[in-house]
């Protein structure tokens, strides 16, 4: 097959404005000491764990948080500027890791220079029809003298009308600004499940007709992935299904529910089965995995099945040192630390991190291969990965306690100890939390 970048992409997320300790409001004075710093040391260790894409959180001019955005051809200030950002990405694609960042195209801050002009200009302003639902009848809980749509209700973030054409030719002048002078190899695009299909058609069409191997990812956070991910559309979405399904399945002992979601979404007849979603067991806007755990051992299970099932694993920053985090009601900043406070004492994951996706890189079945569900128990759990060059077996073990699983028929070497051959119907013990591999020998191919 014609490989692309992504097909064999492992990502690392990174949120840059907490990453970096920024102040929590810009003043745009351009003058934050605050910058972004992805020094050559800091790519080095990105490969060493396994890491050959990052995806930036946003990273445009905004007043606050990022998806508040004021100018899209502009870095923010708290971060660096144009020049310094495009040689950091420079710099990461010499260390052979691409860039994606996120495209927050739904909606704006209010100091947009359009929205302001809305606010100067009134009714007959060009920009009214820049936005949705603008409504000089009634008011804004700012007082602006109209009202508008804000995004889920929260009216500091503008939905923007992008059935205008005004609207999308400067989204798109926009996009291809990112792709041309910063370079970049991605974009994620913020809450795609509101996004108009016409729209994400047309950038989709904008974007691989510029670039065919431009990657295009969809927030999803229920429902449909089919509805934003395919041909003509993007190419993946971010697989909240099986995110709930990996924690809840070890907190509840339950390996059903992400046995059935997997064979939902990946089986014979899956749903997805043609998809490379983006997987992932934490991220900028949830309960870091290991607080959400209530086993802190079985984050190892974890991590095996966030790079064994189908799809593209993604790590978010800070994870691999099993960093703790819970959102509150009012802030998600404990999900979104500065990089130097984060305590990096404990190794075991990342060397978990190291080994899988080593694993990955070396095992087609893994990439490309088709999912199959071999025997589900409560605590324990046996799928196959199998590929054209490839069969694997992995077999997954949440229990407190050892416990024997069975291959199917045929010779299996253990990918980890090429020594250890096993046969279909022999019982193997996997240890308490434990997971294994099994690469199918071939008729004809001997250790």
């Amino acid at each position: 097959m014609n490989e692309r970048w992504f097909d064999n992409a492992v990502f690392y997320h990174i949120y840059p404005l907490g990453f970096a300790g920024v102040l929590p409001k810009n003043d745009q004075s351009g003058n934050s000491e605050h910058l972004l710093r992805i020094t050559d040391e800091y790519i080095a260790e990105l490969r060493n764990l396994g890491m050959n894409a990052v995806y930036f959180g946003p990273v445009f001019e905004s007043s606050t948080h990022g998806y508040d955005t004021i100018d899209y051809r502009q870095i923010d200030g708290r971060l660096g500027d144009n020049d310094s950002f495009r040689d950091m990405v420079d710099r990461l694609h010499k260390g052979g890791i691409n860039v994606v960042l996120d495209g927050v195209f739904n909606h704006v801050g209010r100091e947009f220079p359009a929205f302001q002009a809305l606010k100067k200009e009134g009714r007959e302003s060009p920009s009214a029809d820049w936005f949705k639902d603008v409504d000089f009848d009634s008011d804004s809980p700012f007082g602006d003298g109209f009202s508008y749509r804000g995004w889920e209700g929260h009216n500091e973030l503008v939905t923007l009308n992008l059935a205008n054409e005004a609207v999308k030719d400067y989204l798109f002048q926009s996009v291809e600004w990112m792709m041309d002078f910063l370079n970049i190899d991605g974009l994620r695009l913020d809450v795609a499940y509101l996004l108009d299909r016409r729209f994400i058609r047309d950038l989709s069409s904008f974007c691989k007709t510029k670039r065919a191997d431009f990657w295009l990812m969809g927030e999803m956070i229920h429902g449909d992935y089919r509805s934003i991910a395919g041909p003509g559309l993007l190419d993946s979405a971010t697989n909240y299904e099986c995110y709930k399904g990996i924690y809840s399945s070890h907190n509840d002992r339950n390996l059903f529910e992400i046995a059935w979601s997997l064979n939902r979404l990946f089986g014979s007849h899956g749903l997805c089965g043609d998809l490379r979603l983006y997987n992932f067991v934490d991220n900028h806007d949830v309960d870091r995995i290991a607080s959400v755990l209530t086993v802190k051992e079985h984050l190892f299970t974890v991590y095996a099945l966030l790079f064994a099932i189908p799809g593209i694993p993604s790590i978010y920053y800070g994870s691999e040192w099993m960093a703790e985090g819970t959102r509150s009601e009012r802030s998600d900043s404990d999900l979104r630390p500065a990089w130097e406070e984060i305590p990096k004492t404990d190794e075991r994951i990342a060397d978990q991190i190291r080994l899988l996706s080593g694993l990955r890189r070396r095992c087609p079945a893994l990439m490309f291969g088709d999912y199959k569900q071999i025997s589900v128990q409560s605590e324990q759990f046996v799928f196959q990965r199998h590929s054209e060059e490839q069969t694997l077996i992995i077999a997954l073990n949440i229990a407190e306690k050892e416990a024997e699983i069975s291959l199917p028929a045929g010779a299996y070497r253990n990918i980890l100890d090429a020594d250890q051959i096993f046969h279909g119907g022999n019982m193997i013990k996997i240890q308490r939390y434990g997971w294994m591999m099994f690469e199918k020998i071939r008729s004809g191919v001997h250790g």
